[in-house]
């Protein structure tokens, strides 16, 4: 008995480990950062994208890393769902 418990413990742990890791990694991405994205967009709820010109404006204002990154993220099936719209126009830019 005793050995099932610590074995059901242990499986708790694990799962819980796995869903606070999979949070915090899905917060990572360079997309969802407003002080990097908000340049993009003409709305502080950043819904609607700057016409194409502001937009590569913005684009080549950020380091080549920084956009390698955002690439990258826009690669991300997960990512690029709710991100479709701007990793359209980044892919048009730098891919």
């Amino acid at each position: 008995m005793t050995v099932k418990m610590l074995s059901m413990g242990a499986i708790a742990l694990a799962m819980m480990g796995g869903v606070a890791m999979a949070g915090s990694a899905a917060g990572t991405s360079a997309l969802d950062d407003p002080a990097k994205m908000s340049p993009f967009f003409t709305d502080a709820g950043m819904k609607t994208l700057k016409s194409e010109a502001d937009f590569k404006t913005a684009w080549m204002a950020m380091k080549p890393d920084e956009r390698t990154a955002v690439l990258k993220d826009c690669g991300d099936a997960t990512i690029n769902k709710s991100h479709a719209d701007f990793c359209a126009m980044a892919k048009k830019m730098g891919g």
